[in-house]
């Protein structure tokens, strides 16, 4: 039986009527968005609920990460179009290899852009296309599914069990049935939608910050941050190129044109530009320290 056909469909948070927004056709345009941020600040609170379930998903990614895995995204929908978002933006962000943090959506690319009607509702489908990306016991597999119980990512999770990655499931509903196919779960729960059974909406904010949470804490955990600055972005358009000039004046204590030269000499790379210019040594001595140390630019300095 598929998700969008079983009965209990009706039992689940998500799909439950909010009373509070009964009357919304009612209503003017103002009265809708403050209705609409006042049932958006329950998603803060629902999500700072499970914190450390947040921060144990977190540990398990670093330490396959630091293994040589991958974190990888399943999920159909919203769900899986978040993940891919997610996935995307880690290159520009952290410069990581586009490998290393992988969004696999149910119903492929074309879902991105349109919905894929049915394709969540198979189970096999999920196993195949990790299957397809060669998933193994070095890799992290986070499940996104709002609802609990897409088939699509059961059938993802299964099969990273079967493999050995580890597991993570993320659901927007209580007791959801995801939970028993994985190591570890996050379950914010948002209660009802503004509209019932939209879960692009608190569900998908949600989701939208637990995936924020995920890569960015365990990127700074990875070394990949030094303070709160991007020291490990890819200065791939202006504004990444001024950013990186930005962090380099900030570090190194430089003018503009000496932050413009240090990042010449250094082939575009912060870290190697901070290091080489806070010890006063070569490009190359500096790329040494920093691989002495997996890239920790904060470990690089103090060694």
């Amino acid at each position: 039986m598929t998700e969008s056909t079983e009965n209990s469909l009706g039992l689940l948070a998500t799909e439950a009527r909010n009373p509070a927004t009964h009357d919304i056709d009612n209503l003017s345009a103002v009265e809708i968005v403050k209705l609409m941020n006042s049932e958006d600040e329950k998603v803060t609170a629902a999500v700072g609920a499970v914190a450390d379930d947040i921060a144990s998903a977190v540990e398990l990614i670093v330490e396959r990460l630091s293994a040589g895995g991958r974190l990888v995204y399943a999920g159909a929908g919203t769900s899986g179009r978040l993940g891919v978002l997610d996935a995307v933006e880690c290159p520009p962000t952290f410069n990581t290899p586009p490998e290393l943090v992988v969004g696999v959506m149910a119903g492929g690319p074309d879902a991105l852009l349109r919905a894929v009607e049915g394709v969540e509702d198979s189970a096999r489908a999920g196993r195949v296309d990790m299957q397809q990306i060669k998933l193994g016991n070095r890799d992290v597999v986070v499940g996104i599914a709002a609802s609990g119980r897409t088939p699509y990512v059961i059938g993802a999770l299964d099969y990273a069990r079967e493999t050995g990655a580890g597991t993570i499931a993320f659901s927007c509903n209580p007791e959801p049935r995801i939970q028993a196919h994985a190591d570890l779960s996050i379950i914010p729960v948002v209660g009802p939608e503004v509209l019932s059974g939209s879960t692009r909406l608190k569900a998908g904010t949600a989701t939208k910050m637990v995936l924020n949470m995920l890569t960015t804490a365990a990127m700074v955990r990875l070394g990949k941050t030094y303070s709160n600055l991007m020291v490990d972005l890819r200065a791939t358009n202006l504004k990444l190129t001024e950013r990186a000039r930005r962090i380099v004046q900030i570090l190194a204590n430089c003018s503009s044109a000496e932050a413009d030269e240090l990042l010449q000499r250094s082939d575009g790379e912060v870290k190697t530009a901070i290091v080489a210019d806070k010890l006063g040594i070569s490009v190359a001595q500096a790329r040494g320290r920093l691989d002495a140390v997996q890239g920790h630019l904060r470990l690089a300095l103090e060694e």
